[in-house]
């Protein structure tokens, strides 16, 4: 069973959301043979505040 997490800026739609849930589960199905059924996708979102690039937060940018 398959378990993938995307980690994201908090900031998309529910629409994206949607879509990227249907398309990486696609693509599990797809290259790896497992079951549509069995392929659980996370999204976690975070706060710009907690997360940083380069030693600069997102959110002071």
């Amino acid at each position: 069973m398959p378990y993938i997490t995307v980690k994201m800026l908090e900031g998309r739609t529910e629409e994206q959301k949607k879509n990227l849930v249907e398309k990486v589960t696609e693509a599990v199905v797809e290259t790896t043979g497992a079951p549509k059924e069995n392929v659980v996708v996370f999204i976690e979102e975070m706060s710009p505040n907690n997360y940083g690039v380069a030693g600069v937060r997102k959110s002071d940018e």
